[in-house]
């Protein structure tokens, strides 16, 4: 493969290495390329000098593959999935039959007792095995072997793959490659909708191919929670629950009834109507199964989900990360997952946290430790004495912050407290006896109680709760903690510092500036640090009992002491669970330009312009620290030396006069958690409720797109798709689109809160007769390719080198110099008939998985991001969009080279598909097919 970057519009490749003499070609080999097929990259810059070495390092692709749910138990079954995606199944149908009545491990098939005669059902045993590699073995990697054991075809899976895990102390280091099937997949409804979408524009592909469209249907159980349409319009009101659910069934009915349509619409869907909680905090509480019986047979839950924080059933003892909505999209359809053998973090946890201090301080503490330790990739596992000192909801938490630490998972193995927790949520005595028999019966159970046999890991960490300190995160990043006895000098310092994640660069004559205005007729002021957002909020903590109580404890004692909140400052509190609602209100309600404003937010993501695009200083805090700032009405303040305020007898009230001790919230949750709350509330959730109840929707299997709709829009990803895979594909004389920096996460790239109003967007909304009230968000709309295309790169913070460090949205359209928003010189390439790419720093794509990422920048035209690493799950998107993903060699990136942007790039690929070799094969697939979709359809056909 070469890769040119040329100052001239019509430089070719050979025009370039000879015009330009002495330039020099730099080879450099992809990761796993034969020595006959390696890469290099010319870049000559418009003074036509010669540069260092810009080769990059691999495609770096990394897309999992995604694979059966086999069931050995019915092999017509099997035969019939299996037939439907494997283009060459025809040869092996004969095969397969055999395999399905000899399984590999037939042996191990073990059958677990019931108590009092009969049986649970039968299983296959690890210790039936008889191997003392895997009593080493880490619980989480226990349950990949489990997996593959259990799928083993010696096709799909096979028992060099077993083997490979059973070997894993060897094998890991080596990054082999290995099969696994997820038992099911959970979505929200912000990435439900465009999945139902893709689902949907994948049957009108089938019926217009002339094949079957009953083929288009989940193959493993699917969960779509709805819970990311609801947005605070009303505050400090009895009744603002139900005007804000109001409100947002009136901005989402049509998106609602979409959802509707497609959980009859599609079998093996089920979806979980709003209002009833937090998709990940439905997921602990009420979906998760921890072990599930098909049949007659026994195995592990695990699930890949569609929301980065899916890692929060990990708590749980059950084996979940995040993907990408399009990986999702082929779980749902049967498409085989690979992923690369993961090491695994042993950190191990001792002693327990001191009075006041909380789960979410632990959380922040833990993050930071494991972002300079760097787990990129790899499995956390908790262990230790300490472990019997953290609950389920705190081990939840800590889980739940995986990708803010960077691994693929932070496991918990399930022990008692893992048992108590599903009495506690309302699993019955007899499902919790089952997953209690099965766990200890294959070995995948921690009685703290027995000698522990040693287990191996790949690296340890140790930390020791009681030297855990209250602490927040901030003021742009969620591993930047600062402790709270720091953090007033931590802010001064971040107003002095050069502009940055620690940084604002306020003259030192301006850190004084009061800005005063009249609110609701009464006078106001706002200066440097003045907290407008409260918010207690997110999957992270909001289902948390004691962080939750401990903030109504909080806000009680402020209460009583007559303290208040000013008035301007926005507070809002979003329950992650129904049942948060109920045991708070068994104890009591919890009640510009210029300046640099900060909210407080008990949130796991503070990135600049997530929270409101106004408020440049974003910290991450507990939920009582949340009500303490609130009360304080500014970060700027020493909680051990300053009052928060002043009480009704005058005198001040200080931080330890409203901080709840680690007893009071103890037994606050004794008191206030109960069984039936969790019971009560998930019966509702088969009832729904009356607002989704009335919602009509048609029955035809087949969506009847409205063209005028602007939330659902059929997609044109399948537009002029024939039978032919296009093939492997680069890049020609293409025009840099946008050069960024390190750190561009995904909301950077999509589209994501309000829409601004004079963007693309916006005035694509205005033409078609919605009024600016009616805009709604991003999120409502990823139903709408045409809207969200529209959106795509328009952060108002982000910085583009193009722009000379200019914040917002646009770019400069290279050939003619003009300065546009990056949809309209985007869409000028495109109409031209120009290709574009983007150059990037390190961790493009961090941050929440994101399919419109992908999506987006391939609807604009992008054909390659070229960056100095990949955030793992955005890395996979761009491929299952067709995009191409490369990295520099280690050590440089497009400064140290010289790049501007306003070259042209050449990417020369080799035609035949097979003469690519990234790390991992199936990839290849996906991009000889234009994406991961066209490619599923294509084998769907051919069974």
């Amino acid at each position: 493969m070469y890769i040119t970057a040329s100052s001239s519009p019509s430089s070719s490749l050979l025009r370039a290495a000879s015009a330009y003499s002495p330039t020099r070609f730099f080879r450099s080999s992809f990761r796993n390329l034969t020595s006959t097929n390696q890469a290099s990259l010319s870049v000559i810059n418009h003074h036509r000098r010669s540069l260092t070495s810009a080769a990059v390092r691999s495609f770096h692709f990394s897309v999992p593959r995604w694979s059966h749910r086999l069931d050995w138990r019915s092999p017509l079954n099997l035969l019939s999935e299996i037939r439907a995606f494997n283009p060459i199944i025809e040869q092996l149908q004969r095969k397969f039959a055999t395999m399905a009545a000899e399984h590999p491990f037939k042996a191990v098939l073990t059958s677990l007792p019931r108590p009092g005669g009969g049986e649970f059902g039968k299983f296959y045993s690890l210790p039936a095995l008889n191997d003392p590699r895997i009593d080493k073995l880490p619980y989480s990697i226990r349950i990949l072997l489990e997996s593959a054991i259990r799928n083993c075809d010696n096709f799909q899976v096979k028992k060099e793959d077993v083997e490979k895990i059973i070997d894993w102390e060897n094998t890991a280091p080596k990054q082999v490659e290995i099969p696994f099937k997820p038992a099911r997949v959970l979505l929200q409804d912000f990435t439900g909708v465009p999945a139902v979408v893709d689902l949907a524009c994948m049957r009108d592909a089938m019926h217009k191919l002339g094949s079957d469209t009953s083929k288009i249907n989940p193959l493993v159980p699917v969960d779509l929670v709805i819970d990311h349409s609801v947005q605070v319009d009303v505050t400090r009101s009895e009744n603002a629950v139900q005007a804000n659910m109001e409100l947002e069934f009136q901005r989402n009915k049509e998106r609602f009834s979409f959802l509707k349509w497609g959980s009859s619409a599609f079998r093996n869907m089920l979806v979980v109507p709003p209002g009833s909680g937090i998709v990940h905090q439905v997921n602990l509480e009420y979906l998760g199964r921890l072990v599930f019986n098909t049949d007659g047979i026994l195995y592990p839950d695990s699930v890949v989900g569609t929301d980065s924080h899916t890692t929060m059933i990990d708590g749980l003892g059950v084996a979940g990360w995040g993907v990408g909505g399009i990986e999702a999209e082929a779980a749902m359809l049967g498409q085989p997952m690979s992923m690369v053998l993961p090491g695994v973090v042993g950190f191990q946890l001792s002693g327990k946290l001191r009075n006041g201090v909380t789960a979410t301080d632990l959380v922040l503490t833990v993050t930071q430790m494991l972002r300079k330790h760097g787990v990129v990739g790899k499995f956390v596992e908790f262990y230790g004495d300490g472990m019997g000192e953290l609950s389920l909801a705190d081990r939840a938490t800590i889980a739940n912050m995986s990708p803010e630490y960077g691994a693929t998972m932070g496991f918990f193995p399930v022990d008692h407290v893992t048992l108590q927790y599903l009495k506690l949520t309302g699993r019955s005595d007899e499902t919790v006896a089952m997953i209690e028999s099965y766990l200890r019966a294959n070995n995948m159970f921690v009685d703290y109680d027995e000698p522990q046999q040693e287990r191996v890991y790949s690296s340890y960490l140790e930390l020791n709760l009681a030297e855990v300190e209250p602490c927040i995160s901030g003021p742009k990043r969620p591993h930047d903690r600062v402790p709270l006895r720091e953090m007033k000098a931590d802010w001064n310092s971040c107003l002095n510092n050069k502009v940055g994640f620690k940084g604002f660069a306020v003259p030192k004559e301006a850190q004084g500036k009061v800005a005063k205005f009249s609110f609701h007729g009464q006078p106001a002021e706002l200066k440097h640090g003045s907290v407008v957002i409260a918010a207690i909020t997110s999957c992270t903590n909001t289902s948390n009992p004691s962080v939750m109580l401990g903030a109504g404890l909080a806000a009680k004692k402020a209460c009583e002491l007559g303290l208040q909140v000013k008035p301007w400052i926005k507070t809002s509190l979003a329950p992650g669970s129904g049942v948060v609602t109920k045991y708070l209100l068994q104890r009591y309600f919890l009640i510009s330009r210029y300046i640099i404003a900060a909210a407080v937010l008990s949130g796991n993501r503070n990135f600049e312009g997530r929270v409101h695009a106004l408020t440049r200083a974003n910290y991450l805090a507990s939920p009582p620290l949340v009500v303490a700032y609130a009360l304080a009405g500014t970060v700027d303040i020493d909680f051990d030396k300053e009052p928060i305020g002043t009480g009704k007898d005058g005198k001040s009230v200080y931080f330890k006069d409203i901080w709840p001790s680690t007893e009071e919230v103890a037994e606050a949750v004794q008191s206030s958690v109960l069984p039936n709350m969790f019971k009560s509330t998930y019966e509702a959730i088969t009832k729904g409720n009356p607002m989704w109840n009335q919602l009509s929707v048609p029955s035809s299997t087949m969506y009847s797109w409205d063209p005028n709709s602007t939330y659902i829009h059929e997609p044109p990803y399948f537009k002029n798709m024939t039978m032919e895979p296009p093939g492997a594909h680069g890049v020609k004389d293409a025009y840099c689109l946008l050069n960024f920096g390190d750190s561009i996460t995904t909301d950077h790239i999509s589209p994501a809160g309000s829409i601004h109003k004079d963007s693309p967007a916006a005035k694509f909304l205005l033409d078609r007769g919605v009024e600016r009230k009616d805009f709604n968000s991003y999120g409502s709309r990823r139903g709408n390719d045409e809207v969200m295309a529209r959106g795509t790169f328009a952060n108002i913070r982000l910085v583009n080198k193009l722009l000379n460090g200019e914040f917002g949205p646009k770019t400069i359209h290279v050939p003619t110099g003009e300065k546009l928003y990056v949809f309209d010189a985007a869409m000028r390439y495109k109409d031209a008939g120009h290709d574009t790419i983007v150059l990037a720093g390190a961790e493009y794509g961090s941050g929440s998985s994101r399919d419109w990422a992908a999506k987006g920048p391939m609807l604009l035209g992008v054909k390659a991001v070229i960056a100095k690493s990949f955030e793992r799950i955005h890395r996979s998107n761009l491929v299952g969009m067709g995009i191409i993903p490369l990295c520099f060699k280690s050590g440089e990136d497009a400064d140290t080279l010289g790049l501007t942007g306003h070259e042209r790039y050449t990417i020369d690929l080799p035609r035949k598909i097979d003469e690519i070799r990234p790390g991992q094969d199936v990839e290849l697939a996906y991009f000889n097919n234009g994406g991961i979709l066209p490619y599923v359809i294509r084998n769907l056909i051919k069974q």
